[in-house]
């Protein structure tokens, strides 16, 4: 009896591996068949199509933000039109509710950059599905199967020759390469994970991308490690698939070339900051003014650390005299992508008036340039407090206006920006309020002479970060896909 049942599951079991062998071999057998038949259909699309010269789609779905990255876009379409002048180019957007003549307008309005207006506009309406408020858990691996779900709508729309993905999206390389036959380049602007996500994890620190539920159960944090690993060797896959890879900053540099391990095709591009006119500024110490005014500019998103700002303020208070407190005033300055954002502002209102700082703190939100700059000129202190910032376009501007800058003891600024040896000063690095609480009162009681030789040397500093060299750098890492449509 016993032997006939053993028999029988012996039976089953072999059933059930021929039937997943069988499975596993129809898939092998059927994907690359399903593949090429959608390379097929892609090629015959791109015959077809009327336009006849080349065509560069840019994923950029947030175009409209405001931000660093979509600085980064539309000088990188600058560069294009200027050196292709007959190139199509076509913007990726899910801004669906801004017309293609708004979207330039705020663009030049922001960023000060004349555009041609020959840009087509690809509305997608998937955008929803790389937001991060769709995904409470699992947030990485749902925003990048959510891009790949974004990317056939975009691929569908239309069919470019080159594609560029300007905000990271790395899930969407292999759409574009092997199924719409397209060149692919990236400009990763932080990678999605990293080795320093990952060693937070292991360490069990609580921050913006590991929970404190998480950070304080070791099956939790043991669960999350093996997520995050098996998600950074897709990241790598896909990340690979890129013909060529443009980073911002050398701390980005680093961590992409160990995850997706493409250093030969890896280019450095600085992003191009607004250091030309800035630099002409009239730099004067300010401290004999009204007010000390120290400058905070970042969009409003949680990874930018607002909060840590107001506790290093509500620190001073406690290290400073009443007199100079009393003149302490502190400008948060940042664009708003949607209402979440709209709510962040709100919630550090209302964590200034808790800390009772609301008199010395004050928000400007999606403010002009001419406005910006204007607030730079009347700033003696620059504020930045992003952990593990990817390069820091504010930063170099506020050090090329005359503001001697704080930044986090980390990311770009630490590689790339801010130099903290005696003699070739360009600002200061600080990771706990008690650090920024410090340095604020440092850069006070410091000589005026001391002060001015700190911004000439972060002016001298930020010529390598214009947007010609930006310009020239982007140009020359996609140069090889032109070439070769020449040919």
């Amino acid at each position: 009896m016993i032997s006939s049942l053993m028999t029988l599951v012996i039976l089953s079991v072999k059933m059930l591996l021929i039937i997943a062998a069988c499975k596993i071999l129809g898939m092998l057998i059927l994907l690359p068949m399903l593949l090429i038949k959608w390379r097929m259909i892609y090629s015959k699309k791109r015959k077809e199509r009327q336009q006849k010269g080349t065509i560069v789609g840019i994923f950029h779905p947030f175009c409209n933000a405001g931000g660093g990255g979509e600085r980064v876009l539309w000088y990188g379409v600058h560069a294009i039109q200027n050196k292709y002048p007959d190139c199509h180019i076509a913007i990726y957007t899910g801004d669906l509710y801004v017309s293609p003549e708004d979207i330039l307008n705020r663009t030049e309005k922001v960023f000060n950059l004349k555009l041609q207006r020959n840009i087509t506009f690809v509305y997608l309406h998937r955008r929803k599905w790389v937001e991060a408020s769709m995904y409470p858990y699992f947030t990485l691996l749902g925003q990048s199967l959510g891009s790949i779900w974004l990317g056939i709508e975009a691929l569908n729309n239309f069919l470019p020759d080159i594609y560029i993905d300007t905000m990271g999206y790395a899930f969407t390389y292999p759409l574009f390469k092997y199924i719409g036959g397209c060149r692919v380049g990236s400009y990763t602007h932080y990678p999605t994970i990293s080795h320093d996500m990952l060693k937070y994890v292991y360490k069990r620190v609580i921050s913006y991308n590991n929970r404190r539920i998480v950070a304080r159960n070791p099956f939790f944090t043991m669960g999350k490690l093996i997520y995050y690993n098996l998600f950074a060797f897709l990241y790598g896959c896909v990340g690979n698939c890129a013909d060529t890879v443009m980073v911002n900053s050398s701390w980005t540099e680093d961590h992409i070339n160990s995850i997706w391990k493409c250093p030969l095709k890896t280019h450095r591009v600085y992003p191009p900051c607004s250091v030309e006119h800035l630099t002409e500024l009239p730099i004067s110490d300010r401290l004999e003014d009204e007010y000390i005014r120290i400058v905070a500019v970042a969009q409003f998103r949680p990874e930018k650390n607002h909060p840590l700002m107001l506790r290093a303020l509500f620190k001073l208070r406690s290290i400073v005299s009443a007199e100079t407190w009393e003149r302490v005033k502190l400008i948060c300055i940042g664009s708003c992508r949607d209402k979440e954002d709209e709510t962040r502002v709100k919630d550090m209102q209302d964590l200034a008036k808790h800390l009772a700082l609301e008199e010395n703190v004050e928000f400007k939100v999606n403010i002009p340039y001419s406005e910006l700059v204007s607030e730079l000129q009347k700033a003696m202190i620059g504020l930045h407090t992003m952990w593990n910032e990817h390069f820091g376009i504010s930063i170099v501007e506020c050090m090329a206006a005359g503001l001697i800058m704080i930044a986090h003891d980390s990311g770009g600024p630490k590689a790339d920006i801010i130099e903290t040896q005696f003699g070739s000063m360009t600002g200061f690095l600080a990771k706990t309020e008690e650090d920024y609480a410090r340095a604020i009162t440092l850069i006070i009681c410091l000589s005026p002479w001391e002060r001015d030789a700190i911004r000439r040397a972060a002016r001298s500093s930020v010529n390598r970060f214009t947007c010609e060299n930006f310009e020239n750098e982007f140009l020359r890492a996609i140069e090889p896909f032109f070439r070769l449509k020449q040919e």
